[in-house]
């Protein structure tokens, strides 16, 4: 397919939202249809973009598209800002890696390592960005920050407000002929074009039919529905993160992301705000409360890893559904048996820092452009 007349995009999430974005943006006429369920993963999460950190090593598919993908930033900011969108949520920030406890040095070392050696293969962090520092410089730059083991600094990192980032997306689509509708996507319309293979003819929009030529799922932990539709496998379920965000009496803004070694981060924010999370809840199906368990978890690990939080308050509950895929991987490409339809989800607990380049990603699938990037081990048809 190359440039469809009519799109529709499932989902108003942050893939779906820049899916949308560079669909008008090239002059397609695109239309996004935001449910705006409760608990949409982009809507809660804290927002670090820096895979040079990341402790995913079983993948390096994973790991070189997430340096694209960080990498993207920068250049969409710019375009969203010559759009005319200021307030986006995005900015530089440095990364604050702590052992704690002892029992973190061992991982500590192996991240240290695994950094090392990113760099020297990929470029990623680049020399001269990051170094190990003595825990009392740690404490400068982040002044809560509880007695610790160990220290590395990553400079150059970034963090992003996905609530606001999404949001700036869609008005900046707004400006290139987007049209955005809170409308619930019930079905995908399709005809058979011989025995093998069908082709989108619409979508079914609160009951109504309504044609387009192509459509993108990009429904995060719901996109399961439309599996039938499409005839094939979606295997996505959704993961629950509980983030808690804190007010504090001090100059937060260059404060500084810190991630300690048991799955859980402080990313703070400017006006005295800190983001602490997340839990990493599976098989609770479509539930996005939270729950006492989790909140404990939280709080523990808070005080845990910054003692100096503990007169902070507890201001704002964010819950969000994790779209997580079977094998941990994205979702992303073409439906295998029909022509015109395309998947953008099962991005976990990294749509954040994957999003806003897989929507690219597919924009340009659809547009009938082979993206440069290798994707091979995120397409739809590796669950078959």
């Amino acid at each position: 397919m190359s440039d469809p007349d009519s799109v529709a995009v499932v989902g108003g999430g942050i893939v779906g939202s820049a899916a949308a974005y560079h669909l008008a943006r090239e002059g397609v006429g695109t239309t996004l249809f935001d449910r705006r369920d409760e608990g949409r993963a982009t809507d809660a999460g804290a927002g670090i973009v820096a895979p040079a950190t990341s402790s995913r090593t079983g993948s390096d598919p994973w790991f070189s598209f997430a340096v694209e993908a960080a990498d993207h930033y920068p250049d969409l900011v710019a375009a969203l800002e010559a759009d005319g969108v200021a307030d986006h949520g995005y900015a530089s920030a440095d990364l604050l890696s702590v052992a704690v406890d002892p029992d973190e040095v061992g991982a500590f070392e192996t991240a240290k390592r695994r950094t090392e050696r990113r760099a020297e293969e990929y470029g990623t962090p680049a020399p001269g960005t990051f170094e190990e520092i003595p825990i009392d410089r740690a404490r400068e730059l982040f002044p809560p920050l509880s007695g610790a083991e160990r220290a590395m600094v990553y400079r150059d990192q970034a963090r992003v407000d996905g609530r606001a980032f999404a949001a700036a997306l869609r008005e900046a689509g707004e400006e290139h002929g987007l049209a955005v509708e809170r409308a619930d996507v019930t079905g995908i319309e399709t005809e058979r074009v011989d025995a093998d293979g069908a082709t989108v003819s619409g979508v079914v929009v609160d009951g109504n039919d309504r044609e387009f030529e192509a459509v993108v799922v990009a429904g995060g932990a719901w996109s399961g529905a439309f599996a039938d539709a499409l005839g094939v496998e979606i295997p996505v379920e959704p993961q629950r993160g509980q983030i808690v965000h804190l007010a504090v009496e001090a100059d937060t803004e260059d404060w500084p992301i810190v991630s300690p070694f048991r799955h859980k981060y402080l990313v703070s924010w400017p006006n005295g705000r800190v983001a602490v999370g997340a839990t990493r809840e599976d098989d609770v199906g479509f539930a996005p409360r939270a729950t006492l368990a989790g909140l404990h978890d939280v709080y523990g690990e808070a005080l845990r890893v910054a003692e100096g939080l503990r007169d902070a308050e507890p201001v704002e509950t964010r819950v969000g559904l994790r779209p997580v895929s079977r094998d941990g991987l994205p979702v992303l490409g073409r439906a295998p048996d029909v022509d015109g339809a395309y998947l953008a989800t099962g991005h976990g607990p990294t749509g954040l820092t994957l999003g806003p380049y897989s929507g690219k990603v597919v924009a340009d699938l659809v547009r009938g452009i082979e993206p440069e990037t290798d994707r091979s081990a995120f397409d739809p048809t590796r669950f078959r």
